[in-house]
C-alpha cells in the first residue's frame, strides 16, 4: 500500500512539474499580474485531474533519486519547450508595434512593463495588449491547458527527447517572429516608405526647409490615424494567428513523441 502511494505522488509530481514549467513560459500564465499561489495551486489541481484520467500502466516508476533527478529535468524541459513554443506569435507582434513606432518617429517613447519585466515602444506594448484580449476571447487559456493535457498521451512521463521534426519545428516557428512582425507592420511601412520619399522630394526643392521637424508631427498624426482606420484588420489577423497556433502547439507536441 505505502509503495503504490510513493509510485502516485511521484507520478503527480512529474506531471506537476510539467504544467508549472509550461506555466512559467507560456504567455498570460508568466506574467506577474498571475501570482504564485493561485498559479502553484492550479498547476496542482490540473496535475492532479490529469493523474485521475492518465493510463498510469505504461509508466515504470523507479523510487530513487537518480530516476527522478532525470525525469524531473526531462519534465520541466517538456513544459518550457510547450510555453516558449506559444510566445513566438506575441514576441512578433511585439516587434511589429516596434516596426510601426520607428517609423513614427517614437522610438525613444519606450515604456516599462512591469508584468513581464521588459521595455518596448508604446505602440508595441498598445499591439501587445490588444493581443493578449483576444487570447482571452478565443478561450487561448483554455488551448494551452487542453494542449498540456493532449501532451501526456503523445509525450509519456520520463520519454520527451530531442528529435529532428522538434528541431526544424521550432526553427520554423522561431523564423515566423519576423514574418509576423512584417505582415502586420507593411501597411504602416509602406504607406511612411512613400511619406518618406516626398519628404526627400522636399528637401531637393526646398533646401532651406528643415524638412524632418516640419512633418514629424504630421507623421505621427498620420500614422495614429492609420493605425485607427486598420485596427479591425489588426483584430482579424492577429486572432487568426492566435488560433492557428492552437494547430501549431499540437504539431509540436506530436513531433516530441515520434
Amino acid at each position: 500500500m505505502t509503495g503504490i502511494l510513493i509510485t502516485d505522488f511521484i507520478i503527480v509530481l512529474l506531471i506537476f512539474l510539467r504544467l508549472i514549467s509550461t506555466f512559467i513560459a507560456a504567455p498570460i500564465f508568466n506574467s506577474t499580474a498571475f501570482p504564485v499561489l493561485p498559479k502553484l495551486f492550479l498547476a496542482f489541481v490540473i496535475s492532479y485531474i490529469i493523474f485521475l484520467t492518465l493510463d498510469k500502466s505504461s509508466i515504470h516508476v523507479q523510487v530513487n533519486l537518480w530516476w527522478l533527478f532525470i525525469n524531473a529535468i526531462k519534465e520541466m524541459v517538456t513544459g518550457l519547450v510547450i510555453g516558449f513554443m506559444l510566445q513566438f506569435v506575441f514576441w512578433g507582434i511585439q516587434y511589429a508595434g516596434g516596426l510601426i513606432g520607428f517609423d513614427m518617429g517614437l522610438t525613444m517613447s519606450d515604456v516599462f512593463n512591469p508584468m513581464d519585466q521588459s521595455q518596448s515602444n508604446v505602440i508595441g506594448e498598445a499591439l501587445n495588449i490588444g493581443a493578449i484580449l483576444i487570447f482571452f476571447l478565443i478561450d487561448g487559456h483554455h488551448y494551452i491547458i487542453r494542449g498540456l493535457s493532449y501532451s501526456f498521451t503523445v509525450v509519456a512521463i520520463g520519454k520527451f527527447s530531442f528529435t529532428k521534426p522538434l528541431f526544424e519545428l521550432l526553427i520554423k516557428y522561431s523564423a515566423s517572429v519576423f514574418i509576423i512582425a512584417v505582415k502586420i507592420a507593411a501597411p504602416i511601412m509602406v504607406s511612411f516608405f512613400l511619406i518618406h520619399i516626398g519628404e526627400g522630394i522636399m528637401a531637393r526643392i526646398i533646401p532651406q526647409m528643415q524638412v524632418f521637424f516640419v512633418t514629424q508631427p504630421l507623421k505621427i498624426g498620420i500614422g495614429f490615424a492609420l493605425l485607427a482606420a486598420i485596427t479591425p484588420l489588426y483584430v482579424y489577423v492577429i486572432k487568426n494567428l492566435l488560433q492557428d497556433y492552437e494547430n501549431s502547439l499540437f504539431h509540436l507536441i506530436k513531433a516530441m513523441g515520434s
